[in-house]
């Protein structure tokens, strides 16, 4: 970001997810502004004041406490956490009926006051959600979008360091489909330095396999233990916002509404994409397995069946 650029971002939604977005971008330095927007200004103003109460030792940044939309007039990205949590023992998709009526209550309230916007939809469930968004928004494509399986990746390339003891960062392999229990790995495409993965003695298909169960299992084990995960999405959120605010231009695994791609249309799910300052710019088109194209199907197929119940 050029010195004298303003990068204004907001959150919609100041629940643990949406509070420790805020604190990670204001310690990261990654918004000139932040606007935290709730129907309880009162709860705004203290997450505002608790926040700023650091400001000495972080980068500066302006910090807004509202429950009126014209706030957000001049907003380059919001994030939107707004909803009901996942509780122990449900699934994402649980949620789907009550968080989608938030989401149609709040994105053209959004979208009238901040048209320029960008938005990231964070509450669950995910696709569904920004799917919703998408077509409440009327933006232009890429402007609306999901974090997708980003967190699920990072899960999943953790899980498989373990086995070759080696930094995540150097494996290369997607969570792709679902933000959810029907997500799939890309084990065709992955690769640790160039060399595909099982090409490694360490990595076998029972501990690929182990990995992505684990991964998919990993939310409802600390929803279970401390009631709602966090930090980790939150994390993931930071590094989609350094994304866009320095137009980075990286590949992500993130939500959007498919366009033909692997012959689906009309439904949200994750692949790699292209995400710069103006939004998600083009989905990589991964050549997928028979198998890999059946779980992405099984994917959308799970989410309509979904859709066709509100």
């Amino acid at each position: 970001m050029l010195k004298s650029e303003t990068f204004k971002v907001a959150i919609v939604g100041l629940g643990r997810v949406g509070m420790t977005t805020a604190y990670a971008l204001l310690l990261k330095g990654l918004c000139t502004e932040l606007v935290l927007f709730s129907r309880e200004l009162a709860k705004a103003e203290g997450e505002k004041d608790d926040l700023t109460h650091g400001a000495p030792f972080y980068p500066h940044a302006t910090v807004t406490a509202t429950d009126k939309f014209e706030d957000l007039n001049g907003t380059d990205l919001v994030i939107f956490t707004a909803g009901c949590a996942q509780q122990p023992g449900q699934t994402r998709l649980d949620l789907t009926k009550q968080n989608c009526e938030i989401v149609a209550k709040l994105i053209p309230k959004i979208v009238r006051e901040a048209p320029q916007t960008l938005i990231l939809m964070v509450a669950n469930p995910l696709d569904l959600m920004t799917l919703r968004a998408t077509e409440l928004a009327h933006l232009a494509p890429g402007r609306v979008f999901g974090s997708g399986t980003l967190l699920d990746t990072a899960r999943f390339r953790l899980h498989l360091s373990k086995a070759i003891s080696l930094n995540p960062q150097s494996i290369h392999a997607y969570v792709l489909g679902e933000h959810g229990d029907s997500s799939f790995a890309t084990v065709t495409t992955a690769t640790i330095g160039g060399k595909p993965l099982l090409s490694f003695p360490e990595m076998s298909p029972d501990h690929i396999a182990w990995s992505l169960a684990e991964t998919r299992k990993d939310a409802g084990k600390i929803i279970s233990s401390k009631g709602a995960t966090y930090y980790g999405i939150a994390t993931a959120v930071s590094h989609i916002v350094e994304t866009i605010m320095r137009n980075s231009r990286k590949v992500l695994p993130l939500s959007t509404v498919l366009t033909g791609q692997y012959g689906l249309t009309n439904i949200a799910l994750s692949l790699p994409c292209i995400l710069g300052r103006s939004g998600v710019e083009r989905v990589v088109d991964l050549p997928l397995s028979l198998e890999e194209t059946a779980s992405l199907h099984a994917s959308a197929q799970i989410l309509k069946t979904h859709l066709d119940e509100l």
